[in-house]
């Protein structure tokens, strides 16, 4: 088993795509970086904290690999087999 974690400007659409990828085991979203302690939802959203939105994705690596540009827009996953 492998994780990943991305960021993005909104992490439910991002997570929604990865739960539909067969071999991705589990999904969770959360924050990451910025300068506020705890931050809520509505915090994050108003841009006051620093905060990205992050999708950490668990996925068997023996069925799905990740190719990740550079480019934080782009992200392609490929299944083995």
């Amino acid at each position: 088993m492998q994780e990943a974690t991305f960021g993005a400007g909104c992490f439910w659409g991002v997570e929604d795509t990865f739960r539909q990828v067969d071999g991705v085991t589990s999904t969770a979203v959360g924050y990451s970086g910025g300068h506020f302690e705890n931050p809520t939802y509505e915090d994050v959203c108003a841009d006051k904290t620093g905060h990205a939105e992050v999708v950490k994705v668990d996925f068997d690596e023996n069925r799905v690999f990740l190719i990740v540009k550079y480019n934080p827009c782009e992200f392609y996953y490929c299944f083995k087999g």
